[in-house]
């Protein structure tokens, strides 16, 4: 196997979905009724209903409402995104992601990434497989517990997930639950961010599973998505994951600090469907603040013509 090590400064240490989905999908169900009763057989030659003027124009007006709605609900959460992009200075307005497939991607190893378990382990990657042109934002750790970042990704509506260590954020639950409370998914980074291949499969299994009873027991839902420390790992490493609910293992292929990007792939760019690492740290560990982190990355991310979806929704 592989193992991939994050940078040594951090050794120490979504949003939710829109409701334009929904609307969207009353929209087709709406088409779909008005087909359907087009359609009917009645009995007569050609087996057609008749076209009466009631039933085809009751369809006509809840579908031409919906779409009115939806296209509503469009205008409104793009104006909103522009003034939030004003408020918080981004160079530009970030650009809204397409609704997520009906279906997941089927999620496989990274090739080069895969322990001798194969595909019977939980899969680790580094990009979702995808057309759009989407990445996802992934926060770890917890040291940072700022309040201007919450506010921040609320008002642009930029979805993200958390990978957490318990010895950062036991100090402060409730900072990570009014998260939660946004649409963020709360997953497993373990309980004291340590060398997993360094462990024993029951040293590692304890601060897997250990981290999975303390996330279920205060924000009272088991993480599916599991990340390692330093992205280092073993085959014990998945197996102990696996034996506690881990379901996938998502890594990174790029990582944005408040001054600048550090890149996995040689073309040093963004591929649809890329994972984005950064870290919940203030000024105390690098230039800048969260905020800063967020304006740097959402400038990359947006100039290079991506939108940031939620992972969840893809894995």
């Amino acid at each position: 196997m592989q193992l991939v090590r994050q940078k040594e400064d951090f050794r120490r240490g979504g949003m939710p979905k829109a409701p334009l989905v929904l609307v969207a999908g009353l929209v087709v169900a709406a088409l779909a009724s008005g087909c359907a009763a087009e359609d009917a057989p009645t009995g007569r030659p050609g087996g057609k209903a008749a076209a009466g003027p009631q039933a085809p124009q009751a369809y006509g007006n809840d579908a031409a409402r919906a779409l009115a709605g939806y296209s509503a609900q469009l205008k409104e959460a793009q104006a909103a995104r522009v003034t939030a992009a004003k408020k918080w200075k981004l160079a530009k307005v970030p650009l809204a992601a397409p609704a997520p497939p009906a279906v997941k991607p089927k999620i496989t190893n990274r090739p080069g990434f895969e322990t001798d378990g194969g595909d019977s382990l939980p899969p680790v990657f580094t990009t979702v497989p995808t057309k759009d042109r989407i990445v996802f934002l992934t926060i770890d750790d917890g040291a940072e517990k700022d309040p201007a970042l919450l506010q921040m990704m609320r008002e642009l509506r930029i979805p993200y997930s958390a990978f957490l260590s318990d010895y950062l954020v036991h100090t402060d639950y409730p900072y990570f639950k009014r998260m939660q409370g946004l649409g963020v998914t709360l997953n497993n980074h373990t309980l004291n961010h340590r060398y997993m291949p360094g462990l024993s499969y029951g040293e590692q299994r304890h601060e897997i599973c250990d981290q999975q009873d303390k996330i279920e027991k205060w924000a009272g839902k088991r993480p599916r998505l599991f990340r390692p420390p330093y992205g280092n790992y073993n085959e014990d490493t998945l197996r102990a994951a696996q034996s506690c609910g881990v379901k996938a293992v998502p890594l990174w292929a790029a990582e944005a600090f408040p001054d600048h990007m550090e890149w996995r792939e040689w073309d040093r760019d963004l591929h649809p469907g890329d994972i984005v690492l950064t870290h919940f740290r203030g000024r105390g560990d690098w230039k800048g603040t969260m905020p800063d982190m967020v304006r740097q990355v959402m400038k990359v991310i947006t100039e290079k013509g991506y939108a940031v979806a939620r992972l969840e929704d893809y894995v």
